[in-house]
């Protein structure tokens, strides 16, 4: 890839995650696309754990990373911008979004998804990635993140560093 290009801005939520292998591969995800992520605590591990860092590899200390300490912190600091929410519990699929800079891809945790009354209180701004009826229940965490991320990028598009 020219190093010159770069994606424009996508941050990528994960609220409550539970499992550190998840969250060391979508911190690689976003670093290798230019992505922020941002971790919506509590966590189910800490960030210092080997196997977040076993992942990401020694990238993880590159990773642009925003950790918040409550959803509530989050929402407040980032209060008007796009958020979409990804979840199997809507048809809309995510590929019918308009993506732009700046957008926010919140993404649930491994055993539970999103909250009920969020996914309620967003209903406009529910995603989901359509797989077989009966096929499986939900596609894993860092697997969906990429997924989203990279329909997101290659909507949004590249624009010179320069």
């Amino acid at each position: 890839m020219n190093s010159s290009l770069l994606y424009m801005m996508i941050n990528v939520v994960l609220v409550t995650p539970e499992i550190p292998h998840n969250t060391g591969a979508a911190g690689r995800l976003c670093l290798a696309t230019g992505a922020r992520l941002h971790l919506v605590k509590p966590l189910g591990f800490s960030l210092d754990d080997k196997q977040v860092r076993r992942v990401g590899l020694d990238y993880w200390k590159d990773v642009d990373l925003k950790v918040w300490n409550s959803w509530e912190a989050f929402d407040a600091g980032t209060f008007g911008a796009k958020k979409y929410y990804c979840t199997t519990k809507t048809t809309k699929p995510h590929w019918e979004v308009n993506f732009c800079d700046g957008d926010y891809l919140v993404f649930g945790c491994e055993t539970k998804g999103l909250p009920e009354q969020l996914l309620e209180k967003n209903n406009e701004h529910l995603l989901t990635i359509p797989m077989l009826k009966n096929s499986t229940r939900s596609l894993n965490l860092s697997t969906s993140v990429g997924i989203v991320l990279y329909e997101s990028i290659r909507q949004v598009g590249l624009v010179s560093q320069a």
